[in-house]
């Protein structure tokens, strides 16, 4: 066969001796173009991005905007708010004696209501993942409930049973053990919910496997099921450290209106109603800060997890 030629059987055009069928050297198969043939870079180099299409492009604009409009847009303005009166301003502000408690409680009493949850949600999920037993959907319900009740409710409902006039005999109002555990009943569903879909999904075979091999339960939940389940814990454990950073409702009534158990969002309301409006800000803008700090963290072990997963 020469060049120019169609070779009888392929139905690919030759030309020169290299199989191309048309001028700008597009490889064919059958006289048409192959579909998945990618375009020559002009002067051989590609910069390796992607452009986006119009779709794509229009879908990222409207999530920016909206992203813009609810979040960035209004924390923006709070930390010009809080630095308006200069830094010296703003440091004093949150340097008060009155500020610097309630931001300490809340931020430790966030902190050890996350972990609590982190390992409370999780043998929750486990039990009602891997174990059968009577009341099983009623649990399942009763689990949901923080995320139904208004938090107001359930500050009612917390100070019913451990304020002063306690049926059980457990009275702590204005106590700060009474705000942990409100904090506590309102986040309880964020790790059990993240966790256990990510049980549900995790096959047994490797986990039996092991346990054939002399391992014991311990052992096969920290080297198999841990780290499968461990991106979704951390998921579950920041939702909840945030919940609980920014709760009011809950703890308005069974914290007595004290101030060694005035939460930052009990103090940021009551800086707001004497009208300094900048120390409520400049306090905002700290939790603010730890907020992003906390869950960068989690995030980062999250991702992490994820990649040696």
């Amino acid at each position: 066969m020469t060049s120019g030629q169609v070779a009888a059987g392929g139905g690919v055009a030759v030309t020169g001796g290299s199989p191309t069928g048309v001028s700008g050297g597009e490889p064919v198969l059958g006289g048409a173009p192959v579909s998945g043939a990618v375009p020559a870079e002009r002067g051989g180099q590609s910069d390796g991005r992607q452009r986006l299409g119009a779709v794509a492009g229009t879908g990222l604009g409207m999530a920016v905007l909206w992203l813009s409009i609810l979040v960035l847009l209004p924390l923006a303005a709070v930390v010009v708010k809080a630095t308006g009166g200069g830094w010296s301003g703003f440091w004093q502000a949150i340097s008060s004696q009155e500020a610097v408690t309630s931001i300490e409680f809340t931020v430790a009493a966030s902190a050890g209501v996350a972990l609590v949850n982190a390992v409370m949600g999780t043998l929750i999920a486990w039990v009602l993942v891997r174990d059968r037993f009577p009341g099983k959907r009623l649990l399942e319900v009763v689990i949901d409930i923080p995320f139904a009740l208004p938090t107001i409710v359930a500050g009612l409902v917390m100070l019913t049973l451990y304020g002063q006039h306690s049926p059980i005999g457990l009275d702590l109002y204005a106590t700060r053990p009474g705000v942990l555990v409100a904090l506590l009943f309102v986040t309880l569903p964020f790790v059990v919910r993240t966790t256990q879909p990510v049980l549900l999904a995790l096959e047994t075979d490797v986990e039996e496997a092991a346990a054939s091999l002399g391992a014991n339960g311990y052992t096969v939940f920290r080297r198999i099921v841990l780290p499968s389940i461990g991106p979704a814990i951390a998921s579950g454990t920041a939702l909840a450290f945030g919940r609980a950073m920014g709760e009011y409702g809950s703890v308005i009534l069974i914290a007595g209106g004290l101030s060694r158990t005035e939460v930052s969002s009990q103090y940021i309301y009551a800086q707001f109603q004497d009208g300094y409006l900048s120390d409520a800000a400049a306090a905002a803008t700290v939790l603010l800060l730890v907020s992003v700090i906390v869950l960068s963290l989690l995030s980062a072990f999250q991702h992490r997890q994820v990649r040696r997963g």
